[in-house]
């Protein structure tokens, strides 16, 4: 079984949909026409965001837009811990890898 990567998803998603809460990703696989939906607590940032108590404390508006709008990746052929990935690893299985096709089919 190949690794769980962006080539082997990107053909499940069918779309995915996002809240303040949480990620819910559905996947529906074109071979056998069904669908599976996973769903992810939302995580803003997964890195870490250093603010020092004096840019707080003179710059307030600055510090929480740095904070809380820190851009986030959804889903991207460059990332390998993205959120699609993540709600595919929970709902992997009752996907198996097809060799012939060289694809993940619907079990």
């Amino acid at each position: 079984m190949p690794m769980i990567n962006y080539e082997n998803v990107l053909e499940l998603v069918d779309y995915v949909k996002i809240d303040s809460f949480s990620v819910v990703c559905h996947f529906k696989c074109k071979e056998t026409n069904k669908s599976v939906v996973s769903a992810v607590p939302f995580e803003p940032y997964d890195g870490k965001i250093e603010l020092s108590w004096v840019d707080i404390l003179l710059h307030p508006i600055r510090s929480y837009n740095r904070y809380y709008h820190t851009p986030i990746t959804i889903y991207g052929a460059d990332c390998h811990d993205t959120i699609v990935l993540k709600a595919f690893k929970k709902v992997s299985k009752h996907f198996k890898w097809n060799s012939e096709t060289n694809k993940y089919i619907c079990a």
